[in-house]
């Protein structure tokens, strides 16, 4: 853990009857032990300064920064929070809490602390530097790259800055532990505890009234894997249905990882009572990664949707192609989707999609005399406003052996929130 910190500067002299060490002495003095390695002594010293002058900034911010040496990341964040209350012009308090961040591994907590510094100082070299290690841990490549390069232009550390550049290459697998750029929504936590996310989709049968979809979900992010609860509402066919769901990812070995779902209908009139699925991703190395996968959905006539998939991603690019296997008591389908992102901001947040799809469905009992083929694509855009707010938006179309009666055409939305 680094340990260079400077400690904040002597504050003004106050006047003490003879025979009392002045506040100044004991201001030293707190200092010294904290900058000779004495951390105890100097959090005791601090502590009775405060006792002293209750809410002084300059004493909290001194005891904040040791807290900090010592890895006491909850005292070091309650005093140097306390600190930026009161004295929220205070610079140095801000490149303290940002620090306090940073090494306890919350780097959007950081990149806000360091927003405040390079508010108060921003010509300030090293406060460009301290807030591109933010955005860099977030995988903000760009805002990042940015940041170290106007920190140059104002006469930064030149070898700093070469050093971080390198690691700011386009990272659309922020997540190491869970590596797939398939599914950024689930494990692309850049720091953050918590996501949260509403998405909704209307779609156009042609005949009849049209289909409506809502989502709701809340997933905490952990080391090595994230786990979210969903609530579902559809409205179809004149019939509406509710349903549940937990959707967990989780590393395995090395470069693999697995993604696990249950979903449940009380109701089951449109969702399937009972569903589950089971994915497991593998890296192949040189940016190749492939998965098996199957779904098993509860309707009266038990489907299974076997999957396998291979993607590719390189540099602002992902490319994937799946193909399905869905097998029911008397009828087999087939299809493929083709997906591609480009992640156009060289972060793992911001990306176009555009996919492809085809199928073929094998059954005796349907009215094109038994074999049906379809078709369809799709176009989204995923944009992050902020760390912490984004946003999606999408449009699909699809078609089944040509007939009118056949196409469907859709929107959807949705509204992401993380912290």
């Amino acid at each position: 853990m680094p340990i260079a910190l400077q400690l904040p500067s002597d504050p003004p002299a106050q006047v003490q009857p003879p025979g009392i060490p002045s506040f100044d002495d004991q201001y030293a003095k707190a200092r010294a032990l904290a900058n000779n390695g004495q951390p105890e002594l100097a959090l005791a010293a601090y502590s009775a300064l405060l006792t002293r002058s209750p809410g002084n900034a300059d004493v909290l911010l001194g005891r904040g920064i040791v807290y900090a040496r010592l890895g006491r990341w909850n005292e070091a964040e309650a005093d140097l929070g306390a600190a930026a209350r009161i004295s929220p012009g205070y610079a140095d308090v801000w490149e303290a809490l940002g620090n306090t961040y940073r090494w306890s591994e919350q780097p959007a907590k950081a990149l806000d602390a360091y927003e405040q510094l390079v508010a108060l100082r921003p010509n300030d070299p090293a406060a460009l530097v301290a807030r591109a290690r933010a955005h860099r841990a977030l995988g903000h490549a760009a805002q990042a790259r940015a940041d170290l390069e106007r920190a140059r232009t104002l006469g930064g550390d030149a070898g700093e800055i070469d050093g971080l550049l390198p690691d700011l290459q386009p990272n659309v697998r922020a997540n190491a532990a869970i590596p797939s750029a398939g599914t950024p929504d689930a494990v692309n936590a850049a720091g953050y505890t918590w996501g949260a996310g509403l998405s909704s989709s209307w779609t156009d049968v042609g005949n009849g009234p049209r289909w409506n979809d809502q989502t709701l979900s809340l997933r905490r992010y952990m080391k090595g894997g994230s786990l979210g609860f969903e609530t579902l509402r559809a409205h179809r066919f004149g019939q509406h249905d509710y349903a549940w769901a937990l959707d967990g990812y989780a590393g395995l070995w090395d470069g693999a990882y697995a993604n696990l779902r249950y979903q449940h209908s009380a109701t089951s009139r449109l969702f399937p009572a009972n569903s589950g699925r089971l994915e497991v991703w593998q890296a192949l190395g040189k940016g190749w990664e492939a998965s098996l996968s199957d779904d098993v959905l509860g309707f009266d006539s038990r489907v299974n949707i076997y999957g396998v998939s291979i993607a590719k991603y390189s540099g602002n690019f992902y490319v994937q192609l799946r193909h399905q296997n869905i097998v029911s008591e008397g009828s087999h389908s087939t299809g493929q989707r083709l997906l591609a992102r480009w992640y156009y901001a060289g972060d793992a947040d911001n990306y176009l999609e555009l996919t492809a799809n085809s199928g073929r469905s094998d059954d005796p009992l349907s009215l094109a005399g038994g074999r049906a083929r379809s078709g369809g694509g799709g176009l989204a855009w995923v944009r992050y406003f902020n760390p912490q707010w984004g946003g999606k938006i999408g449009a699909s179309f699809s078609r089944a052996d040509g007939a009118a009666s056949g196409r469907e055409r859709g929107l959807s939305f949705a509204l992401y929130r993380r912290w």
